[in-house]
């Protein structure tokens, strides 16, 4: 499974109604750091985030994605909104 794949699987745990995930690795080649894993941007629309300040939304997101974090992820830029804040947003 691809790291991408992986990262999707892990964040289903929060019901997300929508999971854009963008690999940033290239971006980082000969990055100090960067062979222990790839660069990631998340943005994950749930409603399990509603009346979550953005440190608890991000640490949702972290704990979902549990040993990934060590394993396969070296940087992860997180975006977590509420279907509400995405429609706002859009």
């Amino acid at each position: 499974m691809s790291p991408i794949d992986l990262i999707r699987a892990r964040l289903a745990t929060l019901d997300p109604a929508q999971v854009d995930i963008r690999d940033d690795s290239a971006q980082h080649a000969g990055h100090a750091g960067a062979k222990e894993g790839g660069h990631y941007a998340v943005r994950i629309i749930a409603a399990r985030f509603a009346g979550l300040p953005t440190v608890q939304r991000h640490r949702l997101v972290y704990d979902a994605l549990g040993d990934l974090r060590e394993a396969r992820i070296h940087a992860l830029s997180i975006v977590a909104q509420t279907p509400d804040e995405q429609r706002s947003s859009s």
